[in-house]
């Protein structure tokens, strides 16, 4: 399949597999959401990584050239947008999965390993389904979908809550893309390491993050995620109330009364 998901041992890995740049299609997008909803339910899973197959591209966005059908909703592509998935059966007729894909509330760490070309929809999903990113020295961000009459991207990957405003709309506006010295100088990336290295740095990283405890994982995701789209009061009193549901949960050990008594001699 263009989306190969497995998992080993406490961390699982989406690589996204369509040719040389491998661009998305219909089905990927649907793909990518089942394999998500696994991903977040399993309690195994501690942390995922997403890459692309090869060294040219992570995943260079949505195939353009890729042909779909009108649905069996009444009113055509209007229906299709008003009415995701309406009678498409086994196969997607447009990119709808994709809105799907970015709905998802998740808590759970993912790294992204960037390989070549990360465009457009690829850029999106780094955006929004990464926490931490590390790009081999080939790596290139960009949306260059503006070149073709199709704006919005700022939007949808609120690019601007990333980067500062001015690289942000350099990005957006003028469609060149960005190589990795630069992603990194504007903490786009966390890491630069070489093609050969790269996944075996991510898995090294994914490690680290599994040996926590998941509890405490899964609280500092959403304390961190949620807080950020609230006042600094209301980020402060949220992030308490997790706090204390975390300690109320952990397991304390039992008291051995015996080292409380003094030896008779």
């Amino acid at each position: 399949m263009p989306l190969h998901y497995e998992k080993d041992g406490d961390i699982a890995v989406f690589t996204i597999e369509n040719g040389s740049v491998n661009p998305t299609t219909p089905a990927m997008h649907k793909e990518l959401f089942f394999a998500l909803k696994d991903f977040l339910a399993d309690p195994a899973i501690r942390c995922g990584i997403i890459t692309g197959a090869g060294e040219r591209g992570f995943c260079a966005g949505d195939d353009i050239k890729t042909t779909y059908s009108k649905g069996n909703t009444p009113r055509g592509e209007l229906g299709n947008h008003l009415w995701p998935h309406s009678g498409e059966g086994e196969t997607p007729h447009d990119f709808a999965w994709s809105r799907d894909v970015l709905g998802l509330e998740r808590f759970k760490p993912i790294i992204g390993a960037v390989n070549g070309w990360c465009l457009g929809q690829g850029m999106i999903y780094l955006l929004a389904l990464t926490d931490i990113r590390i790009a081999s020295t080939g790596a290139k961000f960009g949306f260059p979908e503006i070149a073709y009459g199709m704006g919005g991207a700022g939007g949808t990957s609120r690019l601007g809550l990333q980067l500062p405003h001015t690289v942000a709309m350099w990005m957006l506006l003028t469609g060149d893309a960005m190589d990795a010295e630069e992603a990194l100088s504007h903490r786009l990336v966390n890491k630069i390491v070489a093609p050969e290295d790269l996944m075996d740095e991510a898995r090294q990283v994914a490690a680290k993050i599994a040996r926590h405890p998941p509890e405490a994982v899964r609280i500092e995701m959403e304390a961190y995620y949620r807080g950020r789209e609230l006042s600094k009061e209301d980020a402060l009193a949220f992030t308490k109330h997790l706090y204390r549901l975390q300690r109320m949960g952990l397991r304390e050990e039992p008291v051995q009364p015996e080292r409380f008594l003094y030896r008779q001699s």
